[in-house]
């Protein structure tokens, strides 16, 4: 399989302009460099996002392919993902959100994990967590770790009940991705509907059992993950995958009702408690 590889991002008008320039920064500062860049810039950006933007177009001086795709309104992550997708020019494409810090040898240890078990369609690896700084590229404020399922088998298991990828440390071949339908805006989801496509169609997943992306945290990512617009997203999943037969009646029930206590009926500071004990290893 060659090393080329496309690194899909996205950037709208709310995100921190430093912090997305400290995730560009260690996109290009891997020890295995990305063939392309593409920048989905999801609707109008302020002044400061632009002046990244602009720094890395002229600092990259053509030795990786810097492509940005600009749209006129705010189309939400899911429908940018897809913009993102449609325009990527690799075989292979790795995820990376605007605000994270990639560690400097995921993209050649996700090249080595596809060379090593080329029946995969997907690779991710686990996350930490940290709280953001003033530096925006300090990471010494750890809130805790996602550890995710390593084999195929295990990885389908999990999916029964939470989603079992991270999604902002995958690598995935793009011809598997499309064969499914591509990347579909699902509310907070698109990613778990993305697995689940992609198991229903006989495809493996796989992931690396060490940290590939730094990830920031706060209260305001507890919040999106509560209110009844979310509930109602996770509860359709839910359906889709009974309705499938990938879960029973009783595991479905399970699932609706730990959800509508967390994302509903829990206050953020208790919600934030909760994602730490239940789905996060401290560390």
């Amino acid at each position: 399989m060659s090393n080329e590889f496309s690194v899909s991002m996205c950037v709208y008008g709310g995100d921190n302009a430093a912090h997305f320039d400290a995730a560009l920064s260690s996109v290009i500062e891997q020890t295995l460099k990305p063939t392309e860049i593409v920048l989905t810039v999801d609707g109008p950006i302020p002044e400061s996002i632009e002046a990244v933007i602009n720094k890395y177009q002229q600092t990259m001086n053509g030795s990786i392919a810097f492509k940005v795709i600009r749209l006129e309104k705010n189309v939400g992550h899911g429908e940018a993902r897809r913009v993102c997708f449609d325009n990527c020019s690799c075989d292979l494409i790795a995820l990376m959100d605007a605000d994270d810090i990639s560690v400097p040898e995921r993209f050649q240890k996700q090249i080595h994990y596809f060379s090593d078990h080329p029946d995969v369609s997907v690779v991710g690896g686990y996350i930490t967590e940290f709280i953001t700084a003033d530096d925006p590229m300090d990471i010494s404020q750890k809130a805790g770790s996602r550890i995710v399922p390593e084999a195929d088998e295990e990885i389908k298991q999990y999916m029964k009940k939470r989603c079992p990828m991270n999604q902002v440390t995958v690598m995935f071949k793009k011809d598997d991705v499309a064969e499914v339908g591509g990347y579909i805006d699902w509310y907070c989801e698109e990613d778990y509907y993305l697995w689940i496509r992609l198991a229903l169609a006989g495809k493996q997943l796989g992931n690396i059992p060490e940290n590939l992306v730094n990830v920031r945290v706060g209260e305001e990512m507890y919040q999106r993950r509560g209110g009844w617009r979310y509930f109602k997203s996770e509860a359709r999943l839910q359906k889709l995958m009974l309705d499938k037969k990938i879960i029973s009646c009783g595991r479905f029930l399970i699932n609706l009702g730990e959800r509508l206590v967390l994302q509903v009926l829990m206050p953020n500071k208790i919600r934030g408690l909760l994602f730490q004990i239940v789905a996060r290893k401290k560390g």
